[in-house]
């Protein structure tokens, strides 16, 4: 039997929820309320109650009642809501999530929402839809819908808004359901059975990773591709850890040096991460180091201004690394690379790393490139990882073609059982 989860606190928004859960019934699915609110008394009987959701992250109900700390009780019941979830996910009892709530509420289902496969339908209905919602987005496929109104009471604006949730995810769980016998495993086979491949890449690498692209769609793969942009490269890392791809063409890094120089496109200290930990093949190269991204030139830091800049876009200004910042990356790739359980190869391209850092482009400082390169060497001596140099730079479609070559035949060297 197809089933949706609903998550929310039944003190405040108990009605709301007796609502859908009995729309839910009437369009066919089967309803596993739970229950992350702490103070005030459930308005509606809970199948998962708000005790098994504290246990659920270590704590006790009656203990975060008498701190009377709103905000640690927020932060342990979405710990224990995100428990809750996996394990009725694994258990095959959660089909789709639906959630509503205010700022605490949508806080809390959206963590949970997060720790859940991709794939898995997650609808959150919230009055801050209409805002800012990376932070209850994150890298998750959650879809967000504005209630338009506060949510409190069933009334002439909730009621459709609400009704519209109930019907698109019971529609989403039913789908869900009949796509695989075992929604548990994550699927690494695309469309056509392909297996799937992760790519990373920004406008300055375009060239040669759609190269890279077209060797590996030829040679029978299916390719995502992840836009480095902070969103993209978290994207790329969860699923990487989730064991999605069949091997990962990480050939743009520009994320960590936006993280080494306080860019606004970092995907955070963990980037470069996943792959390596989960053991999956990977190839890495070195694209976009040379540059860090800032937002519109009028508000470019006055620590960066006397560097050399150049405006990407409207949107987007970027500086040249300096030869001491290459220096570091190339370590930081090296540690993180040492760190691999699974076949790594780092393809490094001597003649430029973006359209920017070709020879006679304005970023084109073979110092500061050589810093980077001896940086990574030093690093990776002694280690499992494999380094290949090439004599030509990022976007030259022939370097592109010969990482993809290098990552299947080391996807292809790993045993199925693997």
């Amino acid at each position: 039997m197809t089933s949706v989860v609903l998550v929310g606190t039944l003190d405040t928004k108990g009605v709301e929820y007796g609502w859908l859960r009995e729309r839910l019934l009437r369009a066919g699915v089967e309803v596993v309320l739970v229950d992350t609110g702490v103070m005030g008394r459930p308005r509606v009987p809970a199948d998962v109650p708000r005790e098994a959701v504290a246990r659920a992250a270590g704590a006790e109900l009656s203990d975060l009642r008498a701190a009377a700390d709103r905000g640690a009780a927020v932060t342990t019941m979405a710990r224990g809501a995100e428990a809750t979830l996996m394990r009725l996910h694994a258990e095959g009892r959660l089909h789709a999530v639906l959630a509503i709530g205010g700022s605490g509420g949508t806080s809390i289902a959206t963590r949970a929402m997060r720790a859940l496969p991709l794939g898995v339908p997650k609808l959150m209905v919230s009055s801050m839809a209409s805002g800012d919602v990376a932070p209850y987005v994150g890298s998750a496929d959650i879809t967000m819908m504005y209630s338009v109104v506060d949510i409190a009471g069933i009334n002439s604006v909730s009621a459709p808004v609400l009704g519209n949730a109930v019907e698109a995810v019971a529609a989403m769980a039913k789908a869900f359901a009949r796509t695989s016998s075992d929604t548990r495993r994550p699927a690494r086979l695309g469309a056509g059975g392909r297996p799937l491949v992760a790519a990373s890449m920004a406008g300055v690498t375009t060239t040669g990773v759609d190269a890279a692209r077209e060797r590996l769609t030829e040679l029978g793969y299916e390719v995502l591709v992840f836009h480095v942009s902070g969103s993209g490269g978290r994207t790329l890392e969860k699923l990487a850890g989730q064991g999605v791809f069949e091997g990962v063409l990480d050939l743009t890094l520009s994320e960590l040096a936006d993280d080494l120089c306080g860019g606004i496109l970092t995907a955070g200290p963990d980037r470069l991460s996943a792959a390596g930990l989960a053991g999956v093949p990977q190839v890495v190269s070195l694209g976009a180091l040379d540059m860090v991204k800032f937002g519109p030139l009028e508000t470019l830091p006055e620590r960066a201004r006397y560097r050399r800049v150049r405006v990407h876009n409207p949107s987007i200004t970027v500086i040249r690394t300096t030869e001491a910042e290459c220096a570091e990356l190339g370590r930081r790739v090296a540690a993180k690379l040492r760190a691999a359980t699974g076949p790594t190869a780092v393809c490094v391209p001597l003649r430029g790393l973006s359209t920017l850092g070709a020879p006679g482009g304005p970023y084109h400082d073979p110092d500061a490139d050589r810093a980077l390169f001896s940086a990574l060497r030093d690093g990776l001596r002694g280690s499992a990882a494999r380094l290949y140099d090439y004599d030509t730079h990022i976007n030259d479609p022939d370097f592109g073609r010969a990482a993809a070559d290098r990552l299947h035949a080391m996807i292809g060297a790993v045993p199925a059982a693997a």
